[in-house]
This record gives structure tokens, C-alpha cells and sequence, in this order.
């Protein structure tokens, strides 16, 4: 059994671990409301515009639907959405995982290049063939949580859009953890480029839209907005799952270290109470001896 010094050390210093982890979940927990209000108010708005582009998509010659091209796929950029910080469980490794399955079985016999938003992600690929180098792509993608905004966002798609429309990439999935609440992150997979049709059954309804001036301009206005639209959604997504993740993770770290100091309560009583019988037993048995 541990000395009373040693346990006594260990009690204190899960104790401070304790207090960081509490104040880590309640901050997180602060974030992740003004978070999660941004994700629930823009979601409406995407998933409508969304629609009524694939509609569009559709509805467009491919000589016109610049977006909707669909090439052989020989060249592929996954753009892969973390965060900047750790201390959040699987979060990261989740993301980073399905990057590297999609690159290895889906599109196997095509060049790979990953773009990644989040110091995690750039750590993970920055030395692996996946990683872009010696290319004008944006950089700094980080520091776009610091200020997470429609209007940093859009250019970073313009220059994706901009590499697709230039053929340099055929296609540009979207890798990122979609918030469903605090304790529930999903891994999506989202094909950003490009644009997709909708898909049709017996039982759809398609919807008939009447565009005013004419297509034209909504090809060169409303695509453009809409995929600006779809990474800031997922930004915002991410943005929220990841403090979700970390209000959780922080929150099993506290109750666990409440468990831990309570056996090391219960081990230092124990030790201390060994301590005091022996003691008693010393005294007793030179008592004895004295009288003896």
C-alpha cells in the first residue's frame, strides 16, 4: 500500500485536474449554445437553397451547369473539417479516419489531395502523400474558427469552385462531423462538387420553379451563393459538434475524477488508520515489555 504522502499527493493533484476539466466543460458548454443557435438557424435556409439547386442542376444543358460537369475522376480534393484544439474524444480521429478510408477504397485509382481546416487535420496530412504542396490554395485555413463568418468563408469556396471550373480537380467531397446535439456527432461524408442531381423515385414530387430574369443569371448567381452557402454550413456544423464533443468529454473526465479521488480518500483512510494501529501495537507491545 502507498504511503500517506504519496495518496495525499495524488488526492491534490486529481483535485486540480478536476477544476480544469469543470471549467473546460462550462465553457465549452457557453460556446456550443451560441454555436448550436447559428447551426439551427442556418440550416433551413441551406437545405432549401440546396434544393432548388439540384433542381436547377438538373434542369440545366451541360454546356451551361459549369457546377454540374461530370468528369472522369482522375484528380480529387477532400476538404477535411477539424478543430484547432484536442480534448474533445474521437472528434478529430473520427474525421481523420473517414478522410483516409474515402482516399483509400473510393477513389483508390485517382490523385488525392486533401485541403485541411483545422490545425488537427493539417498536423495529420501536412507529411503524408495526400498533402497539397507548392499550389496556390488557401492558406491560414485555421484561424477561420477565430472568426468563423460567411464573409471569411466565401473565398476559400470561390477558389475551390475555381479549381473545378479550371479542371484541375474532377471532384470535392466534404469531410466533417455534422452536429445532431451535445452528446452526438455524426461523420458525413458530403459531395460538394460536383453539384449533384436530386434523386427521383416513383414517389417524388418534383418541384416546378419559375426563375425570374431567366436560368442564366441564377446559374451565375444563385450556384455560386448556394456553394458558398454549403461549406459555411459545414463549418458551422463542425464548429458546433466540436464543442459538443468537448462539453461531453470534459464532462466523464470530471465524474471520473470524482470516482478517483474517492478511492484515493478511501485508500488514504485505510493507510492512515494501518498507520495509527501499528503505532498503538508498538506501544502496547512496549508497555509489555516494560512490565514484563
Amino acid at each position: 500500500m502507498a504511503n500517506l504522502k504519496e495518496v495525499r499527493n495524488r488526492i491534490t493533484s486529481v483535485s486540480s485536474t478536476q477544476q480544469i476539466t469543470s471549467a473546460m466543460k462550462m465553457v465549452s458548454a457557453a460556446k456550443l449554445r451560441r454555436a448550436q443557435d447559428a447551426i439551427v438557424q442556418m440550416r433551413p435556409y441551406a437545405g432549401k437553397l440546396k434544393e432548388i439547386l439540384e433542381n436547377l442542376s438538373a434542369s440545366l444543358d451541360s454546356s451551361d451547369g459549369v457546377y454540374s460537369k461530370q468528369r472522369p475522376v482522375k484528380n480529387v480534393l477532400i476538404v477535411v473539417i477539424t478543430s484547432n484544439r484536442g480534448l474533445c474524444g474521437g472528434f478529430n480521429a473520427n474525421v481523420i479516419k473517414a478522410a483516409n478510408r474515402l482516399a483509400q477504397e473510393q477513389y483508390s485509382s485517382a490523385k488525392v489531395s486533401v485541403l485541411a481546416i483545422g490545425k488537427k487535420a493539417t498536423d495529420s496530412f501536412k507529411k503524408t502523400e495526400y498533402g497539397i504542396v507548392g499550389s496556390d490554395m488557401p492558406r491560414g485555413l485555421n484561424e477561420l474558427f477565430d472568426n468563423l463568418t460567411f464573409a471569411n468563408v466565401a473565398p476559400v469556396a470561390e477558389k475551390i469552385m475555381s479549381l473545378f471550373t479550371d479542371s484541375e480537380f474532377d471532384k470535392v467531397e466534404l469531410v466533417y462531423n455534422q452536429f445532431k446535439n451535445a452528446a452526438v456527432q455524426i461523420t458525413t461524408v458530403e459531395q460538394f462538387l460536383p453539384v449533384q442531381a436530386p434523386v427521383t423515385t416513383k414517389d417524388t414530387k418534383s418541384n416546378d420553379y419559375i426563375f425570374e430574369p431567366n436560368k442564366e443569371f441564377i446559374v451565375a448567381d444563385l450556384i455560386p451563393r448556394s456553394l458558398k452557402t454549403q461549406l459555411f454550413k459545414a463549418l458551422l456544423d463542425s464548429h458546433a459538434a466540436e464543442h459538443g464533443a468537448r462539453m461531453t468529454s470534459m464532462h466523464k473526465a470530471t465524474d471520473n475524477a470524482g470516482t478517483l479521488i474517492k478511492e484515493l480518500k478511501l485508500m488514504y483512510n485505510k493507510a492512515r488508520q494501518a498507520a495509527i494501529t501499528n503505532e498503538i501495537l508498538e506501544i502496547v507491545g512496549g508497555a509489555e515489555a516494560l512490565n514484563g
